[in-house]
């Protein structure tokens, strides 16, 4: 059974940062994760694209993070890292994994969810 598991988040002051850690549990081959990617969700907003990253570590962000996030992945250990820098009260959300994972079966499969907090 596939399952992604997230941890990392937490509460810290405005210019802070965390590092998230996502990683995908049941025994798959890294052949069978292509793109990983992190999403987030604040109350009364839709869920939104953060950024992802193909399986040839090709990368994509959202204007709002560019410059202050970094996503990473180790193939090896089926995990994503998202490293957040000059965090803001506005990137205070629910932040979820996300991965397509060919054969078990194929779709995209969802984290449960952590939350992160900016106060300023």
């Amino acid at each position: 059974q596939v399952q992604l598991v997230e941890s990392g988040g937490g509460l810290v002051q405005a210019g802070g940062s965390l590092r998230l850690s996502c990683a995908a549990s049941g025994n798959i081959p890294s052949t069978r994760i292509d793109a990983m990617g992190w999403y987030r969700q604040a109350p009364g907003k839709q869920r939104d694209l953060v950024a992802d990253i193909t399986s040839r570590s090709g990368t994509n962000y959202a204007d709002s993070v560019k410059g202050r996030f970094t996503i990473s992945r180790d193939n090896a250990k089926n995990t994503v890292y998202l490293q957040m820098n000059s965090l803001r009260p506005e990137d205070t959300a629910v932040y979820y994994c996300n991965a397509l994972i060919w054969g078990y079966p194929t779709r995209n499969y969802w984290g449960q969810g952590t939350q992160v907090t900016v106060s300023s």
